[in-house]
This record gives C-alpha cells, sequence and structure tokens, in this order.
C-alpha cells in the first residue's frame, strides 16, 4: 500500500463494497467484513513456528479478531484498512470479458479475499490475506463470504502441499462464525449429480493464506493490456511498477536489482519459466490436479494458489478433473499445457515493457518458445524419480500407464508400494481397484504387472539376494522414492466427514486429518494406515463433493 499505486476513485474510510468498475491503480483499500461471534477452529502449528508465534496465540481475542475480519482495533503501525486487488482472465492462453459484469474486464479481481498485513520475519516477507472477508468492488454481485465447507478444503490442502515439498500458499489461521450462515448450491448425500443439486445453509467462515505475494499471472495481465491499449495515463508506469514489485518479493535473491529494467524483464521470464515448468511437474509427482489453471488462478511467483476444485487422484486417469466445468484442458496431464498457456500469457504482459528494446524482445520470445521443452525436461527428471530411475524411460513409463489404468491402479498407493521394492506384484494389488477388465483376466493382468515388474527392476538396478528378496544394487536413486512418493494424500472422500463434523462444532476429526497430512512421508501409526492408507470405497466413486465439485464456494 505504501508503494503500489491506490484506486484514484477508491473511498477513504475503505467501505468500498459494491461491485463497481476499477479502472486504475493497482489496490483498492478495502475494510473487510468481521464474522460474527468467531470461534477457533485450526491453526497451521509449523508456520506459527516458522514465523515466531506461540501457539497460545490463535485463541486470544485480539489475534482471533484481526483474521476473523475485524481491523478496528488493531495498533499502529498496522492499519485498520485492507486491500484487494483486480485481475485479468484468460483461459488457456485467450482473453475472457464476458464473465465481467460491465464487460470490460475491468470488473474482475479479489472479490472476496483482502489482505490486511505485510511482516517481515526471519528476513521473509509474507502477506496475510483473507479468504472470505467480505465484498470488495470486484465481488461481482457476491456476498464476499466463504463456507466452512470449502474453507476446511483449503486450510488442509496448504498445510498437505507444503508438506510434500510443493511450492503453496500457506494456512495461518481458520476461524467459524458461530451465528452466521449463507446458502449456497451443494449436493445432497450420496448424490452424483454433475452439477449441486439442493440449496444448504453453511457456516461462513474465514481462513488466512500467507504467500510472499498474491501477485497472479492475470494480474499482470491486467496491466500488459491497459499499457498496450494505453488505456490511461498511467497505464504503462502503472506496469513497470507491477512488474518490479513482483521482482522484489518473489526473486530479488535471483534477479540483480543494478540490471536494467528491460534486463530484469528478460531474467523475470526465465525465473518464472523454470518455477511453473518445475510446479507443474511436482503437482503431477503427488497427484494433485488444480482443476482451474486459468491465468487468475496463476501465482506469478511459481506456487500453487487457488485451491477451488481442486482434487488429488484416488485411480489413474491422465484425464482426471475434480472439477466438473474445467474441461479436459485442466486435467490431470493436461496440466502442463495449461501452463503453457498461461505462461504466453506472462509473457505477451510483459511486452509492452520491450517495445523498445528489440533485442530483449527476441529473447522474451525465445523464453516463451522453450517453455513446453523445458516442461517436458521437468516431467521426465519427475517420472525417473518417481519410478527410482537413473534417467526416465519411455516404453517402461506407456507400458506402465496402460496397466494403471486398465486395472486400474491407486496413483499413491502404487507408487509408494513400488517403493518397497517388492518382491512381487502382491504388495503392488493393495492398490488395485479391480475394473471388470481386469475381473475377467485376473491371470492376464497379472502376468502382464509381473513382466512390467521384472522390467522395471532390470532398469532399477533392483537384484534379488539368495533368500530372495529384493535389494539394491547399490543405493541408486531407488534410494530415494520414498522421499518423492507420499504415503498419504489428501482425498475429499477424507475430508467430506471432517468439514461434516466440523459444521457441528467437532473439530477433532479436522485436526486428525491436519496432523497426518503435514507428515506424509511418515510411517505413521498402524491405526493412521488403516484409516488413510487405503483404497477409496467404489460406493463414492462419482459422488458429488467426494469427486467432483462444479464449485467450492
Amino acid at each position: 500500500m505504501k508503494f503500489l499505486s491506490r484506486d484514484p476513485d477508491a473511498t477513504e474510510n475503505g467501505r468500498d463494497h459494491a461491485p463497481r468498475q476499477v479502472l486504475s491503480g493497482h489496490y483498492v483499500p478495502v475494510v473487510p467484513t468481521r464474522i460474527e461471534n468467531p470461534e477457533y477452529v485450526a491453526h497451521s502449528f509449523n508456520l506459527f513456528r516458522e514465523l515466531g508465534f506461540a501457539d497460545e496465540l490463535a485463541k486470544t481475542d485480539d489475534f482471533m479478531a484481526m483474521f476473523s475480519g475485524d481491523l478496528s482495533s488493531v495498533p499502529a503501525p498496522m492499519s485498520k484498512l485492507g486491500w484487494a486487488s483486480g485481475y485479468a482472465l484468460s483461459i488457456m492462453g485467450t482473453e475472457y470479458v464476458q464473465q465481467c459484469p460491465f464487460q470490460t474486464g475491468n470488473g474482475y479481481g479479489d472479490g472476496r479475499a483482502i489482505s490486511v498485513l505485510e511482516a517481515v520475519t526471519n528476513g521473509q516477507r509474507w502477506e496475510m490475506q483473507l479468504k472470505g472477508g467480505g465484498p470488495t468492488p470486484y465481488c461481482r454481485g457476491g456476498d464476499g463470504r466463504a463456507v466452512l465447507r470449502s474453507s476446511v478444503r483449503e486450510f488442509l490442502a496448504q498445510e498437505h502441499m507444503h508438506a510434500l515439498g510443493v511450492p503453496t500458499s500457506r494456512s495461518l489461521s481458520l476461524y467459524v462464525s458461530k451465528t452466521e450462515k449463507v446458502r449456497r448450491p451443494w449436493y445432497s448425500e450420496g448424490s452424483r449429480s454433475r452439477d449441486p443439486d439442493t440449496l444448504v445453509l453453511e457456516p461462513v467462515a474465514i481462513s488466512t493464506r500467507v504467500a510472499p505475494s498474491f501477485i497472479r499471472v492475470g494480474q499482470l495481465e491486467l496491466f500488459g493490456r491497459r499499457a498496450r491499449k494505453n488505456e490511461h495515463p498511467q497505464a504503462m508506469a502503472e506496469l513497470e511498477q507491477i512488474v518490479l514489485h513482483l521482482i522484489e518479493r518473489e526473486y530479488s535473491a535471483e534477479i540483480d536489482s543494478k540490471l536494467s529494467l528491460q534486463d530484469k524483464v528478460v531474467a523475470l521470464a526465465l525465473a518464472f519459466r523454470g518455477g511453473l515448468a518445475s510446479l507443474v511437474a511436482n503437482w503431477i509427482r503427488v497427484g494433485f490436479c488444480q482443476g482451474n489453471f486459468n491465468s487468475d488462478n496463476c501465482a506469478a511467483g511459481g506456487y500453487t494458489l487457488d485451491y477451488g476444485p481442486f482434487g488429488f487422484c484416488d485411480a489413474f486417469n491422465p484425464r482426471f478433473q475434480p472439477w466438473t466445468g474445467g474441461g479436459e484442458h485442466y486435467a490431470f496431464l493436461n496440466q502442463p499445457v495449461a501452463a503453457e498457456a498461461n505462461f504466453h500469457m506472462f509473457c505477451v504482459a510483459l511486452q509492452p515493457l520491450l517495445t523498445e528494446h528489440p533485442h530483449c524482445l527476441q529473447q522474451l520470445n525465445q523464453i516463451r518458445e522453450h517453455f513446453a521443452g523445458i516442461m517436458q525436461a521437468e516431467m521426465e527428471t519427475m517420472w525417473a524419480a518417481k519410478l527410482g530411475l537413473e534417467a526416465f524411460d519411455p516404453d517402461l513409463f506407456r507400458s506402465l500407464a496402460e496397466l494403471m489404468m486398465q486395472t486400474p491402479a491407486d496413483y499413491t498407493l502404487f507408487f509408494r508400494e513400488l517403493s518397497t521394492l517388492p518382491d512381487d506384484i502382491g504388495p503392488l494389488k493393495k492398490s488395485f481397484y479391480r475394473s471388470q477388465a481386469y475381473a475377467a483376466d485376473s491371470d492376464g493382468f497379472d502376468k502382464r504387472w509381473s513382466a512390467w515388474l521384472e522390467q522395471w527392476k532390470a532398469l532399477a538396478g533392483v537384484d534379488k539376494a539368495a533368500n530372495g528378496a529384493s535389494v539394491r544394487s547399490g543405493e541408486g536413486s531407488v534410494g530415494r522414492m520414498k522421499q518423492v512418493n507420499p504415503k498419504y494424500s489428501l482425498r475429499d472422500w477424507q475430508v467430506v466427514p471432517a468439514y461434516e463434523q466440523a459444521e457441528a462444532g467437532d473439530y477433532e476429526l479436522l485436526r486428525e486429518l491436519q496432523s497426518v497430512m503435514t507428515q506424509p512421508y511418515t510411517e505413521q501409526s498402524q491405526q493412521v494406515e488403516e484409516n488413510y492408507y487405503r483404497l477409496k470405497p467404489l460406493a463414492l466413486f462419482g459422488v458429488g463433493g467426494a469427486s467432483h465439485y462444479s464449485c467450492s464456494s
């Protein structure tokens, strides 16, 4: 708020809650709308430790008030105003303005996300943002609220992804109102409808997510478009400001501050390309599908942002897509292509800053053109690591993918069992859901799996000792398989009872899930293994909320 441009049409008091066009400026000052009678639900023990916060702080009145939307009593130099930012929308490289109520694209932005604090702790700058903090000028007529159900999912997912070693925004805290509720479309119990088939009254909640910044590719697009079209006198200056702000917040360790602006822009594209490709490869490594990978849901810092209709794979399927409105272009193994489209729009947004520097513009275009090759290299490195190989073997992978789809096999369980270096396919069968095709020819499938396992052992350097047990011929990369193949992943069918119990005021299961999912590579108790290291019940496949979403409110 000190160094970027404020919307000149913003109110002084931050009471700016009705939908309107925001034509310029980087942010709009907004007073969050507090939730009524907040109650503590959860906080991140790990992030509190990193920030130097005592766990008891999460339950103090002042902390609860601030992070449930009440800034009225915060002490100086903290601000009693939060801020919301606008961004543009593109889907697979095509700009869209139709969803904007004004048909101009000037109404997109943080409709219910309001940042309330920046703090530097141990040399790291963090921005803290309320999700569900009430309406802003970008709310497009919405109520600005999040419900407990979706807030629980996001809180747990951010905790889990960080523990998995995947770059992500972080969870700080989660509070629920004991009295305030809103109606949302959702699925009736056991519904197999693609779209919600009922309206339900749900408790309002606010979760706080934390990141070095919340700059999205779509945000750069907004300022790039305004500069390209010269929409107002400060358009080019605002684009330059937001790009330099991004570099300072996210890439200061990688980009020399003494470089010229045009060289910084080229270095930024190079750094983001590597980060984005690595991020998406990590998503696929852990079985994560973002679901809605528009440019406005793509963080320019190269980490996971937006936990709406996300999901973790159960039965392996390259076309796995938890969001019913997402289409195959955002499906599990199409995420690298979607990332390339977002990177293309990122580069388009930067181009106005290089129009007078054709050599740098050419460099930018070359960086953009090479994204697919960089992405493919990251994917091959990732698959090799999951399989414990020194180098990616396309034939081995193709035959594995075919077997995993036809059987089908659970994504997390299969790779974890493979990490135990099984002597035969017995342990791998723990991951089999067994399709009709498998049931009709189980002997044939078992022979194919046995042949694949022997081929894998030969390539991975797994030999048999005199007693018949599998051993490694040297440590190699096989010894690291359990470090890249988690034992536990956050499945929606496990989360559903946690948020249902939370709505009734019982947070025990939620906190148990938090404990389990923040140790995803660890061998935990027998009880934890029985509860969470198992196949999805067949009856839950195709059930709304447990397998798919049309929205996540």
